[in-house]
């Protein structure tokens, strides 16, 4: 088994794995490592069936069905990322920087992307460090975004944010839109720490986040954007070209993440499983 870095800051590739049955603990240890390392990993080739996804899943942490995205009818853990060839401008699932569903109370801390079916060109899956973007924000906006709170809104399913229709992500994936739950606002700190590294990192994203706590919306928006363009330099991400049998494990808080929708007329499809951690600290 070996692990050979992407790139400066985010992403490594595992070569040299075989996960067609039981994991062992000394795996199981070189993956979470990794993970907590490089932020994104990728399995090249595994070509996992959906019970092994789901072992793989659990040793990051405990599966965790998420609310909103209607999973498969035999499994609450698996969502069908899926988008037919017919879906044509429309919005795809993911198609703008996030955190998956950081207006939670507490957020998933990861997820594991499985590749069955992919296009030839196009699809691919950009994720942005943020533990890079918080160690090298300019010392102005690190003095102004430490200690501060943010506030998160589930937007795109609830009422008073919903985004226009031709943004949305219609079709194959069914979601459960204008909640008005979904509109509840819920605090966490706009810089988180990893708990198994120590590490800090930036947690406020443009899906999601809608103002700091103790400001406006209007006074807050000069700020966001400033942590949004620093936070999304392409210097601190990783553009994944996927292969059908690809896996990709990522830790949801410790990177922004992002869906290429480039594939207009092509299928492609995925399965994604959820893992569950503390709360954001």
């Amino acid at each position: 088994m070996r692990v050979t870095r992407l790139t400066g800051f985010v992403g490594a590739e595992i070569t040299g794995l075989s996960l067609d049955g039981e994991i062992a603990p000394d795996v199981e240890t070189v993956l979470r490592n990794a993970l907590g390392a490089h932020h994104m990993i990728v399995l090249r080739a595994a070509h996992l069936d959906l019970a092994a996804q789901k072992r793989l899943t659990k040793v990051f942490g405990a599966p965790m069905q998420l609310p909103h995205v209607t999973p498969l009818p035999d499994d609450p853990h698996v969502i069908a990322v899926l988008k037919e060839a017919r879906e044509q401008n429309t919005g795809v699932f993911g198609g703008e920087w996030h955190t998956d569903f950081s207006f939670l109370a507490s957020p998933p801390a990861g997820s594991v992307l499985n590749a069955v079916e992919v296009p030839e060109v196009g699809g691919d899956t950009v994720w942005a460090a943020q533990t890079a973007a918080f160690d090298t924000l300019p010392r102005e906006l690190k003095n102004f975004v430490e200690g501060r709170m943010a506030v998160h809104v589930g937007k795109p399913y609830g009422v008073r944010h919903a985004p226009p229709e031709r943004d949305r992500a219609n079709g194959s994936i069914k979601m459960t839109r204008g909640d008005p739950q979904a509109d509840r606002e819920t605090l966490h700190p706009a810089v988180i720490r990893d708990p198994r590294t120590g590490r800090r990192a930036l947690f406020v994203n443009p899906i999601y986040v809608t103002r700091f706590a103790d400001m406006t919306e209007r006074e807050s928006a000069p700020y966001l954007e400033a942590l949004y363009k620093h936070a999304t330099r392409p210097d601190f991400s990783c553009r994944l070209k996927w292969q059908a049998g690809d896996v990709a494990i990522w830790d949801n808080r410790m990177t922004l993440h992002y869906a290429t929708n480039d594939y207009d007329g092509f299928r492609r499809l995925l399965y994604r499983t959820t893992f569950s951690g503390p709360r954001p600290s």
